[in-house]
């Protein structure tokens, strides 16, 4: 490639130069001489230190990735008439789950006769969501397809408060021990003597 085109370490446009003069250029301002757009004619290349620029590239990726957060979808099945001892687990696991910030689909499966009764299983859903007292924002309303109905929660701002204080709480330094109180001994008049004593009169006891 005879000619590039240049920019400048601070983004200024510096035109079509020929190779050699970019290259001269770089050299004279300790920079690198780097291709930002090889495919245009004529190439781009920018004047910088390549070793900071690809030390800030990965810092930025790794930024992106620490915000990045995996959502996870988890599904519980209910009865309409599920036991309120059924109904009780079932909703501790909603709740785990919505406190690891993980989304939950809710389903109800109808049988037989169930089926014509689809307000019951709606009514287990509202109850449900009324339940885990505010921990759930409804996703996806109850919808029903075939024999099952279905609604999707996610956490709520409530899951954050709590899991910022508990992580606060981890983080808070511990309580500073109180000073350990010295043998009695060595509170005892007489120092070393009183000390000798002591051990004299433990001797003869045993």
């Amino acid at each position: 490639m005879p000619q590039v085109r240049l920019i400048g370490a601070d983004g200024e446009q510096l035109g079509i130069v020929d190779t050699n003069q970019a290259l001269k250029k770089a050299q004279d301002a300790e920079l690198d001489l780097v291709e930002v757009a090889p495919n245009s004619k004529p190439p781009v290349t920018k004047l910088l230190d390549y070793s900071k620029y690809k030390y800030e590239q990965e810092q930025k990726q790794k930024a992106a990735r620490k915000h990045q957060q995996q959502v996870n979808v988890r599904e519980i099945k209910l009865r309409p008439k599920i036991a309120t001892h059924d109904y009780e687990t079932k909703k501790g696991h909603v709740e785990r789950f919505l406190k690891h910030r993980d989304k939950v689909k809710v389903t109800i499966m109808f049988r037989g006769r169930e089926q014509a009764h689809p307000e019951r299983g709606r009514d287990l859903l509202n109850k449900l969501f009324e339940d885990l007292d505010g921990l759930a924002v409804i996703e996806s309303a109850p919808l029903q397809e075939g024999r099952n109905m279905s609604m999707l929660l996610g956490p709520s701002k409530e899951v954050d408060k709590l899991i910022g204080a508990a992580e606060g709480e981890d983080e808070a330094p511990a309580a500073e021990a109180p000073p350990a109180e010295a043998p009695a001994v060595a509170d005892a008049p007489g120092g070393e003597d009183a000390a000798s004593a002591a051990e004299t009169a433990a001797a003869d006891e045993s």
